[in-house]
Parts: structure tokens; sequence; C-alpha cells
């Protein structure tokens, strides 16, 4: 499988590969249309990225011939900038408007007589009312996104590399004291400015470069950075995060470090992470049932006597956003596949000391997995 980093937007034929595959999946399900309105499904069919307000944004995939794309008025010259290959523009001028010249107007005029039309699970309400056709529940563009091309392996080569970088950035900057926001500030302005140099014309819509930490005393509470002046602390586990959506493609790598010393009641919990970790890679691999791995990893915790601190699923899958299908919970049955790109972060979280987590993306391989990024994970390197 080719790793070359990749940097440049898709080409038309990509684009039109990932149309094609769709129109076959509705052909399969008798669909004459399909409505997608999901942005990072938009993105993935179209190139285009956009904050998403009230004006609705409908993109018309059918099961034969070009996509319409339902707009603004307002947005149509910004859609016509980043949009890749052959797309129908169907412009309405405001949002709320008159009868005859709203959005739902000009939806129905496309969709016209239709038999049945696919829509997403996060179809909002107010276009599933709209739609008078029947309505068929279809995770169509979901499930494509699953499995990487070679041009999206290639954007995700390069994305962790810059992942890893900031990582690297992070750690030997370490310091009792620094905090929050200026970790923050810091790893942004690292990841975008090598971002820009390869690229000085990226969209900031599917762009956001995140580095965080957390010292002991919020590890245990993983998704808590809602306080900015939180410093690097003495002793740990503190646990760094970079989450990165760079130009469309997402990489994520997070490490659990200590600083000066090991306290012993983190000694363990580390340990035992560690043994997790290292089951969850050598399960990932084609074949596996995602909530077989999961499980294993579960039942290595709780055989260690931490049932009661299990916070979360072992991974999640990666692509053009930072957290997406597959997951590696027990609830998905889906086996894995080569293509599939997925997290491998197993943690146990203790109240009182902390909580204990390495992430690393990984590519699932025709006979194994690589993992995109990387970085130190022993105790003895990850002890500044």
């Amino acid at each position: 499988m080719d790793l070359t980093p990749i940097f440049d937007a898709p080409t038309k034929q990509e684009l039109h590969a990932r149309i094609a595959r769709l129109q076959e999946k509705m052909i399969e399900r008798r669909l004459d249309w399909y409505v997608s309105v999901q942005p990072d499904n938009v993105y993935y069919l179209t190139n285009f990225a956009n904050f998403i307000h009230e004006r609705p944004f409908v993109l018309l995939i059918p099961a034969q011939g070009i996509p319409h794309f339902v707009a603004p008025k307002l947005e149509i010259p910004h859609i016509r900038s980043r949009v890749v290959g052959e797309i129908e523009l169907v412009e309405y001028f405001e949002f709320p408007a008159p009868e005859g010249r709203q959005w739902s107007d000009r939806m129905k005029s496309v969709l016209g007589a239709s038999d049945r039309v696919g829509v997403e699970s996060v179809c909002p309400l107010q276009i599933y009312d709209e739609i008078g056709a029947e309505r068929v529940r279809a995770d169509l563009v979901d499930d494509l996104r699953l499995i990487k091309s070679a041009y999206e392996v290639g954007r995700m080569v390069y994305s962790a590399g810059i992942a890893n970088a900031a990582l690297q950035d992070f750690l030997a900057k370490v310091k009792v004291g620094r905090s929050l926001s200026e970790i923050m500030a810091a790893g942004k302005s690292l990841m975008m400015g090598m971002l820009t140099k390869d690229n000085p014309n990226i969209n900031p819509f599917a762009t956001r470069a995140d580095v965080l930490f957390q010292p002991a005393r919020y590890s245990d509470d993983p998704h808590n950075f809602s306080d900015l002046a939180m410093c690097i602390e003495d002793g740990g586990p503190n646990v760094t995060i970079v989450n990165a959506v760079l130009n469309g493609y997402g990489a994520e790598v997070e490490r659990t470090f200590f600083v000066g010393l090991v306290p012993e009641a983190a000694k363990r919990p580390y340990e035992v992470m560690m043994l997790a970790r290292r089951l969850a890679f050598d399960m990932a691999r084609p074949g596996t049932p995602m909530c077989d791995l999961d499980r294993a990893v579960n039942d290595l915790f709780e055989a260690n006597g931490y049932a009661d601190n299990l916070l979360h699923r072992t991974g999640h899958g990666m692509g053009v956003t930072g957290h997406e299908a597959p997951f590696l919970a027990e609830g998905d049955t889906r086996l894995l596949e080569p293509g599939m790109s997925v997290t491998i972060e197993p943690g146990v979280y203790l109240p009182g000391v902390g909580g204990f987590r390495h992430s690393d993306t990984i590519l699932i391989t025709q006979d194994g997995s690589v993992s995109l990024t990387s970085g130190p994970d022993t105790v003895e390197a990850l002890t500044l």
C-alpha cells in the first residue's frame, strides 16, 4: 500500500469515482435520488466545505447523471470556487422566502415525481418533510467513506505527518506552568504554518488544528478542556491530544506523559493500558469483528480490576473528519477491512489519580495494519 503523502486537492476523476460508487449503491437499493445534507458527506462528494447556517444546502444525487446542489444565491460564487467535478447549481434567493420561491420549491422541482428517495439518518426534519416520495433511510455516503481510496490514504499520511510534528514539538517544550491557552496557540501556529507552506489555498472551513493537554487533576475526565488556565504540573498522568483535520483529512495522536517522576499510583494503570494497547494493535487486521476487538480490550481491563474505570470504546474512524465511523466498539459488528482508518486508544480513568491513554491513527492493510502516527510510548520515554 502506497504511503506517499499527498496535499493536493482531489481530482475530478476522484470525485467522479465517489459519485459513481454512490450511484451503484443507489441502483442496488432502487433509489431514484439520494438527498445529502450532512456537511461532511457534502464535502466528501463535492470538495465544498462551509459554515452551515439557517439557509439549507441540499445535495441531490440522481441514480444516473450529475448531482444537483440546492443552495442560497449568496453562496453560489463560493461554491463554484471550491467544487470539484460536474454539478448543477440550483439557487434560491433567501430563507425564509414566500411560497413558490422557497428552497423546498427548488428541491421539489428537481426531484419531480420520484418513487423512492434515499435520506441520511441525520436528515433534518424540515428537509425530510418536504420530500414527497417514499423516503428510505440509507447512510450510503457514510458507508462509502469507510474505505479510503489511494488518494485519501495519501492525504491522511500527510495529515498524520503534521500531527506527529505537533506532538514532538509539544513534548520537547513540556514545562511546569505552561498553560493550555499557550499550548493551543503554539500548536495551531505550527500546524497551520506547515499546512499553508505546502498549500497556501487551504480551505479554512475544512481545517481544525487542535493541540490540547490535561494535567492529572483533569485527565480522568477525558473531554474536559474547559479551563484554559490549566497548567502542566509535576508528576502525572498528564495527557496530550493532537486531533486535527487539515484541509479536509484528519489525524489523531495522543500520549500520557509524566513530569519529573511517575507517582506510585500511576504505575500499574499505565502498564495495564499498554497491555490493552498492544492487544488492540495485534487484533487490528482484516476480518476482525470490531465488536470482538473492543470486547477483548474491555475483558483485559476488567480482568485487571478496572471494570469501573472504563469510559469509552477502543477507537473510532478517521477520514474527512477527526471522529467518524467505523467504531471499535462492542456495538459495531462490522469487520475490519483493508482501507479503513481507525484510532487505537484504549483508556482507563481513575478519579483522584488520572487518565491513562495513548492514541494512534492506523490504516488497515491487506495483511494487518500500519500506524500513520507515531511517538514515544514507553513510560521511560514519556517521563520528561
